[in-house]
């Protein structure tokens, strides 16, 4: 069993997509018209063949009080991999993007958080070894 694909509930699939593929550098998998929706689907340019990220509309009413709750209390919506913390965080401030947490290492493990203009906190880490 593996993990094909995970989900985030994006406010505005078309500017989601802006920002998931002009900022963070992602490539377009799927996006096929479904209603007044999309099923719009991301992965990495590194492996575009991996886990792919669902851009999820929001429309479901339990959606937005969720998300509401989660970024009022800080906790990321998913989290990203890197190789390196301080250097996505400087390439992604160099793009506009505004970091809710600085990079922060504990032991191991460094992290950062940033909006993603589309309601969600997401954490990018590394973690050493």
């Amino acid at each position: 069993m593996r993990i094909h694909l995970t989900s985030v509930f994006v406010d505005d699939q078309a500017k989601a997509l802006a920002f998931y593929t002009e900022k963070l550098g992602f490539v377009v998998k799927d996006d096929v018209p479904i209603g007044a929706d999309r099923w719009l689907t991301v992965a990495a340019a590194e492996d575009p063949d991996g886990t792919r990220l669902l851009l999820e509309p929001s429309g479901h009413p339990a959606v937005k009080p969720f998300k509401d709750a989660l970024v009022a209390d800080g906790i990321p919506a998913t989290q990203f991999a890197v190789e390196d913390v301080q250097a996505e965080y400087d390439r992604l401030v160099g793009l506009g993007v505004r970091f809710t947490q600085d990079p922060m290492a504990m032991g191991p493990v460094t992290t950062a958080v940033f909006d993603d203009t589309c309601g969600n906190l997401i954490q990018i880490a590394h973690m050493a070894g």
